[in-house]
């Protein structure tokens, strides 16, 4: 059965990864030909991608999933507020401080700023943000608030708070929102929200299991925001770090291998160590399946490592090259399109993608498929790509052109689709920004903006995350409008009601 497990994995992702490989290589031999050993290193990487998110999905499967579950159940069988909210906050803090992509964004705004602004103030400060946001979203389970009321009102304090964020911060802010919701924090939370939402039962059980990494992906824009607000920093000094290739085909790979052992095993650790106190006081299981779990965090601790070495040594430094080459042709148009091409693809190499469609299908019984949710991902995250394009070809074009009525239009949307849509959008927003999103397309989009004389690479740069990040909430929506069509038309039963 496990062995069944893992080769559906390997076989699932393979099909996932193979079209970024291929129009990566396509490229390389038409637009933007590469060196032979940067060529060979991203087909290592290529296949150590595939190899690692395999190994790292079987084991959040048997491993983080089971974790999140059984916290979720603890958690609602508590029924005292206070206590909820104390969990959610310690559970949501020590889990984003392990978040891999939180540490990557924190050295990068920590470049960015010439210092300013230490790596270690934003790891707290948006760890907070995150744990905030998860007390909420699970009082808000406990206490069936409406899901679309909580964003509109969220989102409306992010919009007030705007006008006095630089835009420099407010970039960051919504980036650190795509970079907490990564491969670590994201089967855990949603797990958590499953595990509280199904032991509460009622009517609104199943569209309660999804909104709650939604919720936590608010909570780093506002941190930041008020971060900004609170120091006075109206501008980021300093610049961003030289690009400098790597040499050699399997010495990047060594050098890489050792440090990101170590980040997966602190991205890990927290998680282990909560899993041992609630199983000795609260969980209390058997041998059999504390063995079970334990071999599952190990999956996951191998295949994260494999993956990130691959993402990390492989894949980012081609996208910084492609980016820059595609933009330096004289066909202006090849870089919204080649853009276009990329975020339909990477995103299917997204680990918590998976994790996510996963749980949607499991969740409303074969009712929403995996692949119509992959699909419509994948469309939306292209045209998010697009438009980052096009804002480095256009310096009138600003992020929050863009962001504004996009936030706008998902609210809006949330008050006219079935309510586990608003949930599963949200959900999408947060998991679709995830490693392979913010290394390759974010290299691509600072090779873009380092190649345009008009472009600002930290804030162009920083942006785009944030516009993968919101193009899902509102794909998702709009899918959600045309099930509810669809379902009205075929008599189907399917929970409409608001509240």
């Amino acid at each position: 059965m496990p062995l069944n497990i893992l080769f559906n994995k390997f076989k699932e992702v393979s099909f996932s990864v193979l079209p970024i490989t291929l129009l990566v290589i396509v490229l390389s031999f038409t637009l933007v030909p590469l060196e032979m050993e940067m060529f060979i290193r991203f087909i290592i990487g290529a296949i150590l991608v595939i190899i690692g998110l395999g190994i790292f999905l079987f084991g959040a499967e048997i491993g983080i999933s089971p974790i999140g579950n059984l916290m979720g159940e603890t958690i609602a069988k508590t029924n005292k507020s206070y206590i909820v909210g104390i969990l959610g906050f310690v559970l949501g803090f020590f889990i984003t401080v392990a978040e891999p992509d939180l540490q990557i964004l924190a050295s990068q705004v920590n470049s960015a700023t010439g210092g300013i602004i230490p790596s270690y103030l934003i790891l707290i400060v948006v760890s907070i943000g995150v744990g905030i946001m998860v007390s909420i979203g699970l009082l808000r389970i406990l206490y069936e608030k409406p899901l679309n009321k909580l964003f509109t009102i969220v989102y409306s304090i992010i919009l007030i708070l705007g006008f006095w964020v630089s835009e420099e911060f407010l970039a960051i802010s919504v980036d650190a929102s795509g970079a907490t919701t990564g491969a670590m924090t994201t089967p855990f939370i949603l797990a958590l929200g499953l595990g509280v939402s199904q032991l509460k039962g009622g009517t609104t059980s199943e569209e309660d299991s999804f909104g709650l990494v939604g919720i936590a992906s608010t909570g780093p824009i506002l941190a930041i925001m008020l971060l900004n607000i609170i120091i006075g920093q109206n501008n980021i000094q300093g610049q961003a770090e030289a690009f400098i290739p790597n040499i050699g085909i399997l010495s990047p790979y060594i050098r890489q291998f050792p440090i990101l052992m170590k980040e997966s095993l602190l991205t890990l650790l927290p998680l282990f160590i909560l899993f041992i106190i609630f199983n000795k006081s609260k969980f209390k299981l058997t041998k059999r399946k504390k063995n079970r779990i334990y071999k599952g965090l190990l999956y996951t601790y191998i295949g994260l490592t494999l993956f990130l070495v691959g993402v990390n040594a492989g894949f980012m430094e081609v996208g910084r090259v492609m980016g820059n080459g595609i933009a330096n042709l004289e066909s202006n148009w090849l870089l919204p399109a080649i853009g276009f091409l990329l975020g339909m693809v990477v995103v299917l190499a997204e680990p918590a993608v998976y994790v996510l469609t996963e749980q949607v299908e499991e969740v409303t019984a074969g009712h929403i498929k995996k692949k119509i949710i992959l699909g419509t991902l994948s469309i939306g995250i292209a045209f998010a790509v697009t438009m980052s394009m096009f804002r480095i070809m256009i310096p009138s074009l600003k992020l929050w052109h863009f962001l504004l009525p996009g936030f706008a239009i998902a609210i809006f949307l949330s008050y006219r689709v079935p309510p586990i849509f608003v949930g599963i959008a949200y959900d999408s927003g947060g998991v679709a920004s995830g490693p392979m999103t913010a290394t390759f397309i974010l290299a691509f989009a600072q090779g873009a903006a380092n190649a345009m004389p008009t472009a600002n690479v930290l804030i162009d740069g920083f942006g785009v995350i944030a516009m993968v990040a919101m193009t899902p909430l509102v794909a998702i929506q709009i899918l959600g409008l045309l099930f509810k069509i669809k379902a009205k038309r075929g008599g189907i039963n399917i929970n409409e009601s608001n509240r």
